[in-house]
């Protein structure tokens, strides 16, 4: 006889793996124990040699489908002589380590129950087991137990008691458990109005049916519904929202109805299905499946399945499509209690499906795209945060605090980096309140003490002066060398590598505002071996929100003809065009990202974006209607760092037909081919939020491939300024140098 302890570290709470490790003991007439720590699973197993050795096996290759094993501890002991096999309480003493894992999708179990004409749980929509319900957006601290999380208040009645104490029912120790006697209850608001249970969710189908819109409480937070075939409700939510044209999500009943709307790959349809449940950006098809004010001039539309019991019940009852967008005003943190919905969601909803199980903290939607065949991920949050990066190497706790737009912060400690979900814009004062939030939770969870911090090199950003403010010794990394370096973090590329960091704008330290980046990165630092031509921005900020500037600096920087874009500004034309050769009011740049949106209005696409990245958007997707494989003119200087001139590819721009977008990406792609040819680096990595165009992506990558590089693009982090968290704890953990070199 012998004793085996088995310390499993890793998403190994709140997936039932202990009931797994019960039933598994049991079966295999092992004695012992299993319990949740504050930094995994502890198991303790007596037996014969041979046969806890198959347990370690089996529990290996058997484990829960939601749970990710890091690593695993054993050690062999002599026997105590246990008797049974029991799970213990859960001990919070000790160093917190466990992961937290995110929401899971509800699983096929529990939805067969919601849907069954007769049950305990026919029709609720709390319903949960240890394989599907919320997790993240419930849990309040580690060890994952039910007083830990926003169940506490919610005694269990003899019914869920007896589930919840059987070792052959899989909602056996299911922290979320309920029903609808014990559990969580819904009801609908609307004015003085009040309605219960399927009452209420009868209510609010009804009012989405006659065009209204409705604040419905979800996992995350609240969203709001309506009608997505219906022109006049999109309309006026878009007008209540003050969001007149970027896309909304759609939530889809069922995956025959995504089909007849959109394009649909066998991968995106895995993705829709699975336990992350994620908005997945899909082509969209021709045809009236959809009010077109839903995602006015775009090819793609981002599509969701029901992820939540209530979701399934709200979709059956209704049998359509419905917008599902997060319930806030534009630029502001999504509602996520009841009283604060009430007042800030007031002028914006009809009516109000509400329910009583606290949200611990809030979580937007994911959202995914196909990108070289496989999934990018452009949002991480509800379904993917705040599952971690296993990063070997690191050396320090460091506290990250990201860039300013796309907002996440990330803790890096134990070989790995946990990233908060996804925090948006730090513009207004509401999500400034949310990133210090989501900070602390990181502290809290998981007992973080950081020993230093990292932000970005720009000193006006609301999260560097937060950083500086924290009394830590302080890292300041440059963005683009960030946005290379949160890359390597997630797919452990071993340097030197040829980043090509390409976005909007972030600060050199030079002063100017970078963009458009070739870095070579290693351990020692960084240097810039090339950056696309400088330009000026007419107006500094006002450029960013309007592609005619940006147009107007690229053509000054470039002596070609400003006068074709006049008819493009409506008064003061003559002070207007004078703008550019201001230095004070006409910052330069190199940033890729304004390239694009010159482009795009010099094609007649856009002159003013409505929001952030709608030019480039439409320069891609015109880009997508040709096959053409034509490549413009342009110039690589020597010297360091080299300059890539755009001018002559802009200048053919302007004068071709219909292929000139397709051939504009082709330039770019063979530009990015020049620069890596000259480094002389295996490894090239496409990095920053211009990268989000797949199609630029799929073809530098192709070229670079073709000529014997290995390319790296994110998968598990966004491309997009929402990975820099990422980046610099990496950076700062590992002691890497953040100072150009030589």
């Amino acid at each position: 006889m012998r004793q085996l302890k088995v310390s499993l570290f890793g998403a190994v709470q709140g997936v039932g793996f202990r009931p797994f490790v019960y039933r598994l003991a049991s079966e295999m007439k092992l004695s012992g124990w299993v319990l949740n720590g504050p930094a995994g699973l502890v198991a303790a197993v007596e037996g014969e040699q041979a046969v806890l050795k198959r347990f370690l096996q089996r529990l290996e290759a058997e484990k829960p489908p939601a749970a990710q094993v890091a690593a695993v501890e054993t050690v062999w002991l002599e026997p105590e002589g246990f008797q049974g096999f029991e799970i213990r309480e859960s001990r919070e003493e000790g160093a917190r380590s466990a992961w937290v894992l995110p929401d899971l999708a509800t699983c096929p179990a529990c939805l067969a129950e919601v849907l069954a004409p007769r049950g305990r749980r026919r029709g609720y929509p709390f319903t949960n087991c240890t394989d599907c319900g919320p997790r993240f957006t419930l849990v309040t601290r580690i060890p994952y137990d039910r007083p830990n999380t926003t169940m506490a208040g919610f005694p269990l009645c003899a019914d869920c008691e007896r589930e919840y104490r059987d070792p052959a029912d899989r909602r056996f120790h299911a922290q979320p458990i309920a029903c609808p006697a014990c559990g969580p209850r819904l009801w609908l608001e609307e004015g003085e109005r009040r309605e219960e249970g399927g009452a209420a969710l009868e209510a609010a189908a009804r009012r989405i049916e006659a065009g209204g819109i409705v604040a419905m409480k979800g996992i995350g937070g609240f969203l709001l519904l309506c009608d997505a075939r219906s022109s006049e409700a999109v309309l006026r939510l878009r007008a209540r929202k003050r969001r007149r044209e970027k896309p909304f999500a759609v939530l889809f009943p069922t995956r025959a109805s995504v089909r007849r709307a959109c394009v649909l790959s066998k991968a995106e349809e895995g993705w829709l299905r699975s336990a992350a449940a994620p908005i997945v950006l899909l082509r969209r098809r021709a045809g009236k499946a959809l009010a077109e004010e839903v995602a006015p001039g775009n090819d793609r539309l981002g599509a969701m399945l029901p992820y939540a019991p209530l979701h399934h019940l709200l979709c059956r009852r209704l049998g359509f499509p419905v917008v599902a967008t997060s319930g806030n005003l534009s630029e502001e943190p999504i509602a996520t209690d009841n009283d604060e919905a009430r007042e800030r969601l007031g002028g914006l909803a009809d009516a109000f499906l509400m329910h009583d199980r606290p949200i611990a903290r809030h979580a937007d939607d994911s959202i995914v795209r196909l990108s070289r065949g496989r999934q990018s991920v452009l949002r991480r949050a509800r379904g993917l945060a705040p599952m971690p990066l296993h990063v070997p190497g690191l050396k320090r706790a460091v506290l990250a605090l990201g860039a300013h737009l796309k907002n996440t912060a990330a803790a890096a400690f134990d070989e790995r980096i946990v990233l908060t979900q996804h925090l948006g814009d730090l513009e207004a004062g509401p999500a400034f309140d949310a990133f210090r939030k989501a900070v602390e939770d990181l502290r809290s969870l998981y007992g973080f003490r950081p020993e230093l911090a990292a932000c970005d090199l720009h000193p006006d950003y609301l999260s560097t002066r937060f950083a500086e403010g924290l009394g830590l010794p302080l890292v300041r990394v440059q963005h683009h060398h960030a946005h290379v370096a949160s890359c390597l973090a997630e797919q452990g590329i071993p340097a030197p590598v040829l980043g090509v960091s390409w976005d909007g704008i972030g600060l050199g330290p030079d002063g100017t505002l970078w963009g458009g980046e070739f870095l070579r990165v290693d351990e020692s630092g960084w240097r810039r071996l090339a950056h696309l031509r400088l330009f000026p921005l007419p107006g500094g900020e006002a450029a960013v929100r309007e592609p005619r500037r940006a147009a107007l600096g690229a053509l000054s920087e470039a002596g070609l003809d400003v006068e074709r874009l006049k008819p493009h500004f409506s008064r003061d034309w003559g002070a207007l065009r004078r703008l550019p050769a201001s230095k004070a009011l006409s910052p330069r740049t190199s940033s890729a990202g304004r390239l694009f949106d010159a482009a795009a209005s010099l094609r007649g696409l856009r002159q003013v974006n409505a929001f952030e990245g709608q030019a480039a958007m439409a320069l891609e997707h015109a880009a997508a209607k040709s096959a053409s494989r034509r490549v413009y003119p342009f110039t690589v200087s020597e010297g360091a760092p080299a300059v890539i001139d755009w001018a002559p590819a802009l200048a053919a721009l302007m004068e071709d037909g219909p292929e000139g977008p397709a051939a504009f990406h082709n330039t770019l792609a063979r530009m990015i081919l020049e620069v890596a040819r000259r480094a002389g680096l295996e490894r090239v990595v496409l990095t920053g939020g211009v990268f989000q165009n797949a199609l630029l992506s799929e073809r530098a990558a192709a070229l670079l491939e073709r000529a014997g590089h290995k390319v790296y693009t994110h998968q598990r982090l966004p491309c997009n300024d929402g990975g820099i968290s990422a980046g610099q704890a990496f950076l700062a953990s590992r002691g890497w140098g953040t100072e150009p070199c030589a």
